[in-house]
């Protein structure tokens, strides 16, 4: 047993660059685990700026000076925030409350469907398991209102807390653009001199996630407002509310799709019932999954090295489990990046042992 655990460490843990990097992946997991929801608005102010770091290099190369385009870069940012906040957000809230109050007519016309099933299919579908499945419905649904009206009551310390994050965030947002070299200076003093194998997966990481990140804003801008649209010429109610899930979906490739179209089908269908109107919404909402999924992910992450499903569903499981929704949203960049550790790490031959050798 000792022999195979300092064989291990001879071949895995010989470099003193690796044992620094895997001490700093450590640490890092469990301050963000023990802390994260308490440094949540710098870890997202950092994901911000890393996000928009790309828009101000761009704008240097063209030969804009940095602060102009740090500057005109975070105008732009605090446009958008400031839209979202008081133009999408108060629609998307009003829409809710809608669908919340919507609820009790939408179950007992889902209470009318289901019961025709036993019927049309005595075969494949009993009395009890439409009693079991609208029993089931109807206690999410209650849960979901009574959530919705307990957080209308009880949130004022939460939108407290809301407005001290819409503050601090884009101060710090501003800060890490402008100080980026001087912070990333500072982190590097602390690190060996000779560091090219964190090196190599930094330029791995930046390139990599950064493409990643960038492109999946850009699809979820994409991808909703062409929902957005499209459900809105065709007349589908909650067309905010349900363009944004849309969105938000394309976070987590094949799962959100699928999750996503039950809600979009059941609203269609209570809408609009089983005519050619529901029928040319959900052919629409197909074409737009079918042009994202081939065409716009193929044009936006041309650079980027895909994963393979299994890894993306692994990673959104494991990374869910451990911080939840934003776990979710950030499990294929942490998956990259433990896909440029592992792949930049060194690996020693294994020395053989005096008794091979006599042998």
């Amino acid at each position: 047993m000792i022999r195979t655990l300092r064989g291990l460490a001879h071949k895995y843990f010989s470099d003193e660059e690796a044992v620094i990097l895997f001490l700093i992946l450590v640490t890092g997991t469990v301050f963000v685990i023990w802390f994260g929801a308490m440094l949540a608005p710098a870890i997202a102010s950092l994901i911000i700026a890393f996000i928009l770091q790309g828009l101000v290099t761009k704008l240097n190369r063209l030969g804009i000076p940095e602060m102009v385009s740090i500057l005109g870069v975070f105008l732009v940012f605090l446009g958008v925030l400031v839209g979202f906040l008081f133009g999408l957000l108060p629609l998307i809230w009003v829409q809710l409350s809608a669908l919340a109050g919507e609820a009790p007519r939408i179950i007992r016309e889902l209470q009318s469907y289901l019961e025709l099933l036993p019927e049309q299919y005595p075969h494949l579908i009993s009395s009890d398991a439409v009693g079991a499945v609208y029993q089931q419905v109807s206690t999410e649904v209650g849960q979901f209102t009574q959530w919705l009206v307990s957080f209308s009551l009880s949130s004022i310390p939460d939108l407290v807390a809301l407005l001290i994050y819409m503050v601090l965030v884009p101060i710090l947002v501003f800060f890490f653009l402008k100080d980026r070299e001087i912070l990333l200076g500072s982190i590097a003093r602390l690190l060996p001199p000779q560091r090219p194998m964190m090196l190599t997966i930094w330029h791995e990481v930046n390139l990599q996630c950064a493409n990643y990140v960038r492109g999946k804003a850009l699809e979820i801008v994409i991808v909703g407002g062409a929902t957005y649209i499209a459900f809105k010429l065709l007349g589908m109610p909650y067309a905010a509310l349900l363009s944004l899930l849309v969105g938000l979906s394309v976070v987590i490739p094949y799962i959100g799709a699928a999750v996503v179209t039950i809600p979009v089908a059941v609203i269609a269908l209570f809408a609009f019932g089983w005519g050619s109107q529901f029928i040319w919404l959900m052919a629409v909402y197909g074409i737009i999954q079918a042009l994202d999924g081939n065409v716009l992910v193929p044009v936006l992450f041309s650079e980027v090295n895909n994963l393979h499903p299994v890894a993306i569903i692994v990673a959104v499981l494991f990374f869910g489990g451990i911080w939840g929704l934003w776990g979710v949203f950030f499990a294929i960049p942490l998956a990259t990046m433990l896909k440029a550790v592992f792949s930049a790490w060194p690996v020693k031959e294994s020395v053989p042992s005096p008794d091979s050798e006599k042998v």
